[in-house]
């Protein structure tokens, strides 16, 4: 029971700080994970860059449709807990595990007997790059259960007030794939030289390891999982709820990873050079909104109890608290970006003909930063009441307007930079108008209070 985090009682911060720091970690920790990849693979070329950065589209798109679990999974767990309903949290959880391995299982066999079509969306123009692509995509995707099942874990021992097994799960998984990057893909000793292959292998069996070291904690826990039941018949009562809560974000997600494929059609009409500029550029990106996801979860959580406990004075001084942590975060990472754009870049591609691209992302890109952690925090919030339609809602109308945006600048003398500006202020956009949103929200809140 002390591992998991009061979030009800005592001193508002420190109780956040506690949770958030392992999952701010763990994001961090991801984030390295996602640029231990990238670092190998960069050393194949700026072709293999571009092979992984299209079928690494598919697996941005699994997650948003193992987010539906992992939201309303995290969500229903947190408020059943501040309401004092262990049995009824017991019931989520399972029901979400079992949602999120069969969602994950399905998805896997559609990548894997459709790898052809959905690699030719993106009309790439070298035969190995394609190759390659669709061997990442069907050994990744293919075995994507893992990923699925971590996700909908790290939300629930998130709920629970645990962030520290997400870390330390996510942490195993990353020393497991720093070992096997180069060994896969360059060959080591009895390994022979995979490739791309290589760093799709390591990339399962990383995610494989992630999920082994969750079902040891949940063997460790003594506050909710004796009662959690793994295998069982799927219960309409709690998979509604899981549903209702988590389809907005899930819907949201994939859009949003929709609309960026369509976006990486675009930038492939540039060269295969253009698209490893923009599979390098977000991942070194990462940095900035990662770590607001991580934070988002932690005020999702904070704030799914303390409603369920009717605390609506700990919710306003939660979010205040988490946003000022966030706001200077964000600044962080905007002249991170906007400063020291071409020694970055330089650690993943050295080709002299693609530095200059990937300086362009990282400065445009920059500018969106500090709005973007804004954005993403604000949605914890709001998801943290079960309200996931608000972020939906700013999410989609103006991600989809990045398409229109970019067809328009690219007219003009940006070229493919214009592409990168039509990401920047949608992202301002989104940033300002959901943290706006909120706060009208959060004052009829505190009025039904009296606070």
């Amino acid at each position: 029971m002390k591992k998991n985090i009061d979030m009800l009682h005592g001193p508002v911060l420190p109780a956040l700080t506690k949770l958030a720091l392992p999952i701010m970690a763990t994001s961090l920790i991801q984030m390295a994970y996602n640029l231990t990849d990238m670092i190998w693979i960069g050393r194949l070329g700026s072709n293999a860059v571009a092979a992984v950065g299209a079928a690494g589209m598919y697996m941005w798109l699994s997650n948003g449709l193992a987010s539906l679990s992992k939201m309303g999974g995290q969500v229903n767990t947190g408020y059943s807990l501040g309401s004092g309903s262990r049995k009824e949290a017991a019931g989520y959880i399972a029901n979400t595990l079992r949602f999120a391995a069969i969602s994950g299982i399905i998805f896997g066999i559609v990548c894997m007997l459709s790898a052809t079509p959905l690699i030719g969306f993106f009309n790439l123009n070298s035969p190995q790059v394609i190759a390659d692509a669709k061997i990442y995509l069907q050994i990744t995707c293919g075995l994507v259960v893992f990923s699925f099942v971590n996700q909908s874990f790290t939300g629930i021992f998130t709920a629970l007030g645990n962030s520290k097994a997400a870390f330390l799960a996510t942490t195993s998984g990353l020393i497991v794939n720093i070992i096997l990057d180069p060994v896969l893909i360059f060959g080591l000793g009895p390994f022979p030289a995979m490739r791309i292959m290589g760093a799709a292998v390591a990339t399962v069996i990383a995610q494989a390891i992630v999920t082994l070291t969750f079902l040891i904690f949940t063997r460790k826990d003594t506050l909710i999982f004796p009662e959690v039941h793994f295998f069982g018949k799927p219960n309409m009562h709690y998979l509604t709820s899981i549903i209702k809560i988590g389809l907005p974000t899930s819907i949201q997600s994939m859009l949003f990873t929709g609309i960026s494929m369509i976006i990486a059609r675009l930038v492939a009409g540039y060269g295969d050079a253009a698209v490893a500029v923009q599979k390098v550029g977000s991942q070194i990106e990462s940095i900035s909104w990662m770590t607001a996801d991580g934070f988002a979860a932690a005020v999702n959580s904070f704030i799914a109890q303390n409603h369920g406990a009717g605390n609506r004075d700990r919710i306003r001084k939660g979010y205040s608290h988490a946003m000022g942590i966030v706001l200077v975060w964000g600044i962080f990472c905007t002249l991170l970006l906007i400063l020291c754009p071409e020694p970055i870049f330089r650690i993943f591609i050295t080709e002299p003909d693609v530095i200059p691209m990937g300086v362009d992302y990282l400065m445009i890109l920059g500018v969106s930063q500090l709005f973007m952690s804004v954005e993403i925090t604000t949605a914890g919030a709001f998801s943290g009441y079960g309200r996931t339609v608000p972020p939906s809602v700013i999410s989609i109308i103006f991600t989809s307007a990045r398409i229109p945006l970019a067809m328009l600048l690219i007219t003009t003398s940006l070229a493919l930079n214009g592409i990168w500006w039509s990401i920047t202020i949608s992202s301002i956009f989104k940033g300002i108008l959901l943290l706006t949103w909120f706060l009208i929200f959060l004052r009829k809140e505190m009025k039904k209070s009296g606070a």
